[in-house]
């Protein structure tokens, strides 16, 4: 029985499927044009695939992965001994959340408030040795926070658990994460109790006449994300110079602040609605720089809370917002896939069909009248013969 072939390494790469790069420990596998990083860190021998073709982005991982396992080596080094507290683990995976460019700032505040939650609920974990957490531990900790937290801040602060103790494992000072056995738990979709299309309308001039100083802001800011189906991150961050009224849509890209979700960027188009909120606003400032907000406020919710008792319907929030336009979208006839583009999600739908799954009661009685099975409304079912 032969033994299978070992693929070879680059240490005589230029001949054979190994070819040299121009940057330093960067190596291409010629059968499949894959990039590999082959390089001594820390006395370690690092030889793995960089997953991509392309040579530009090849030597961006390469520079990621040779820093990460250079921090990964002086940690190493540090902990020689062989010992780790939670805390220093921690303290690791704050510092590259904080010199992260990708991730933003809200991100950061978040993954802090759940390492804040993890210690506050497990006594005695911000100075315990990583080699004394064990799975059981790991476990019984998950079953008293689950019963206290909501199930997305749950989930959330068992993945900070997870990256935290995935530092003392490539450091070395233990084998195995024992938070790997935590089973995260299935989130139930928000239940919309959206406003009819009367409601909403209704609930602008609410807002409108408010009698504050930012009463028709507040009231616009509704509007605008309702019409555009925007996150209210993204709502502040559009500009003039991302509405192009030639084409009918709006540029969405956010900052370094509040960023898209997904950090792409995406069209989204005018509706009559938006096309006319958005010229009466620039009728209304028309000596505004183009680089200026077009929003004058960044949240209303305070103003929502209270229309929304005034009128006695359900509150809703920003993002409910968000789930309104979708649903009008849909309910307008419009196919769940385009409703996902414009929204920015990547699933091609799926997520879209899960939340918009159920829409309003009334919507679904209009819609169930037009399954006829080919007969006319006054239009009895033929009655089954029997068999002579």
């Amino acid at each position: 029985m032969s033994r299978p072939r070992k693929t070879p390494k680059p240490a005589d790469a230029g001949k054979g499927p190994w070819q040299k790069s121009a940057t330093p420990n960067l190596y291409r596998y010629r059968p499949s044009g894959t990039f590999f990083i082959h390089a001594k860190v820390g006395g370690k021998l690092i030889h793995r695939s960089l997953k991509t073709s392309t040579y530009s982005v090849a030597v961006l991982r390469l520079n990621d992965l040779l820093r990460e396992q250079r921090g990964l080596a002086e940690m190493r080094d540090e902990n020689a001994g062989g010992s780790m507290t939670f805390r220093q683990a921690a303290d690791t995976v704050l510092q590259q959340i904080d010199t992260n460019p990708a991730i933003k700032a809200s991100t950061r505040v978040y993954r802090r408030r759940c390492l804040t939650a993890l210690i506050k609920t497990w006594p005695g974990l911000e100075n315990m040795d990583v080699r004394r957490i064990t799975p059981v531990l790991c476990r019984e900790w998950a079953s008293r926070f689950n019963a206290d937290y909501s199930p997305t801040m749950y989930n959330n602060t068992v993945g900070t658990l997870r990256m935290i103790l995935d530092v003392a494992v490539k450091a070395g000072v233990r084998f195995g994460n024992p938070a790997d056995e935590v089973n995260k738990v299935k989130v139930p979709l928000k239940h919309l109790n959206l406003p009819s299309l009367d409601q909403f309308q209704r609930m602008l001039r609410v807002i409108a006449q408010g009698g504050g100083r930012f009463s028709q802001d507040c009231s616009d800011l509704v509007a605008f994300l309702a019409y555009g189906g925007f996150r209210k991150g993204e709502a502040a961050c559009v500009r003039w110079t991302d509405c192009d009224f030639t084409k009918e849509r709006i540029f969405v890209a956010g900052s370094a602040e509040h960023g898209t979700k997904n950090h792409e960027t995406r069209w989204v188009p005018m509706n009559a609605p938006m096309i006319a909120l958005l010229k009466r606003l620039r009728s209304e400032r028309p000596d505004e720089p183009a680089s200026e907000p077009v929003m004058k406020v960044q949240e209303c919710q305070k103003a929502m809370d209270r229309a929304c008792k005034l009128l006695e319907i359900d509150r809703i929030t920003h993002h409910d917002l968000r789930h309104f336009f979708a649903t009008s979208c849909i309910e307008s006839g419009i196919d769940i896939p385009t409703v996902s583009r414009w929204l920015g999600h990547k699933d091609g739908g799926a997520l879209a069909m899960r939340v918009y799954g159920h829409l309003r009661d009334h919507h679904s009685q209009a819609m169930a009248q037009k399954v006829t099975f080919g007969l006319t409304p006054a239009e009895p079912a033929a009655k089954g013969t029997k068999d002579q």
